[in-house]
């Protein structure tokens, strides 16, 4: 067992953001499209326990999505 195992982490990927009225997504139906903030090619941001730690392009192929890190963020001193 590795001394790493029990250590618990939140990853997050962000796409883009939108701001909307619950009453506009209580109104949606399945398939719905939520318009984003950003462009296809603005970054993706990767947060780990709510902190910025990269930036990268999403890669489709075919039914598989993955993530391409093309830079990681310097923590502030």
């Amino acid at each position: 067992m590795s001394v790493v195992d029990g250590i618990k982490i939140d990853v997050s990927i962000v796409l883009g953001s939108a701001q909307l009225p619950i009453r506009q997504i209580l109104k949606m139906s399945r398939g719905a499209t939520i318009p984003l903030d950003c462009g296809y090619e603005d970054p993706t941001l990767v947060f780990v326990n709510d902190e910025l730690v990269a930036e990268g392009q999403i890669q489709v192929d075919g039914d598989r999505m993955s993530l391409e890190i093309s830079r990681v963020v310097s923590k502030a001193r």
